[in-house]
């Protein structure tokens, strides 16, 4: 039997329409694709309130080539200053603040606001990383410059100081430790920061360890020892997901979880009750089919809140 919802009852919806730290355009339309898919009836039908409180504003993508290992740093910076400023107002307002996406590199506003919540509220934070990619390079490891690739990098600690510090934070006392981090899916990850990754201690559970050892054992793992002083964020890349179910992504890696992993995975997270912040990102519909990667992506975000396919008694 799931466990009640131990979260804020009213989640609110911030959309940040921009694909700045992306090496594809598109995902800029992901927040839209998300409400015509039907997210907030959805969440209304599993007893949440919801709020859209609209789309976050910044500057165009002006599409350059990186200066210094980094494309659109600028354009970066202003764009995850506006998500960190959106989610620490949901927390202040006793909200569950859902980031409508939008590239992955909006993650290092967003859980930088959480990390900062959590540090003020007293609590620990583990962050659950779906994904297929680590996204832990450097300006000196990606071969591309692209930033959606290093938001977990920066978080830790590792980047430019005008990103590591959203919030306070610094390098010397970075939003997270790898210790508080759990990588789900993992199939796509550059060499150098391949090596980055394993000195760095994160706690990776890649699609050869699902494979081995199942969803499910992976899960428990990740979900140990989360207890009623911990803040769950969920941090959702729609490539996470294997891509004949959801093509419309710009960094589609074969090999991911399937549809029945994939539920699995949501409904033990909504078993623990801890989940207090979520991240959607990277759906980029104009590489979808017929919005059905938003459906599916609000199907799993269901799960994620009580939809159970369970049937037998416990």
């Amino acid at each position: 039997m799931q466990s009640p919802l131990k979260t804020p009852t009213e989640a609110v919806l911030i959309g940040a329409p921009t694909d700045i730290g992306a090496g594809a355009r598109g995902a800029s339309m992901g927040p839209e694709a998300l409400r015509v898919a039907g997210l907030q009836g959805a969440l209304e039908q599993h007893g949440l309130r919801v709020r859209d409180a609209g789309n976050l504003h910044g500057p165009a993508n002006p599409w350059q080539a990186p200066i210094a290992g980094y494309r659109h740093l600028p354009e970066v910076l202003a764009w995850n200053q506006a998500v960190h400023e959106a989610v620490g107002a949901a927390f202040t307002q006793g909200g569950l603040p859902i980031l409508l996406g939008g590239d992955h590199c909006l993650a290092m506003g967003s859980i930088s606001a959480v990390a900062r919540h959590c540090r003020s509220a007293g609590k620990k934070l583990r962050v659950l990383w779906l994904d297929a990619h680590a996204d832990f390079n450097t300006s000196e490891l990606t071969p591309s410059g692209n930033l959606h690739g290093m938001p977990v990098a920066v978080l830790c600690g590792h980047g430019p100081s005008e990103l590591v510090g959203l919030g306070g934070f610094s390098a010397a006392d970075p939003a997270l430790k790898p210790k508080w981090v759990r990588q789900i899916g993992i199939r796509s990850v550059d060499p150098g920061e391949k090596r980055f990754v394993h000195e760095q201690g994160l706690e990776v559970f890649d699609m050869r360890y699902i494979d081995e050892m199942g969803m499910r054992h992976a899960m428990e793992l990740a979900l140990a020892t989360l207890d009623e002083h911990t803040h769950l964020h969920v941090s959702f890349d729609v490539d996470f997901l294997e891509p004949e179910i959801a093509p419309g992504v710009g960094t589609t890696i074969p090999g991911g979880p399937t549809y029945r992993e994939a539920q699995l995975c949501m409904e033990m997270i909504a078993d623990t009750g801890r989940l207090a912040s979520l991240d959607i990102m990277e759906l980029n519909p104009a590489l979808d089919v017929r919005n059905k990667t938003a459906v599916l992506a609000v199907d799993l975000v269901e799960s994620l809140f009580g939809k159970s396919t369970l049937m037998r008694k416990n």
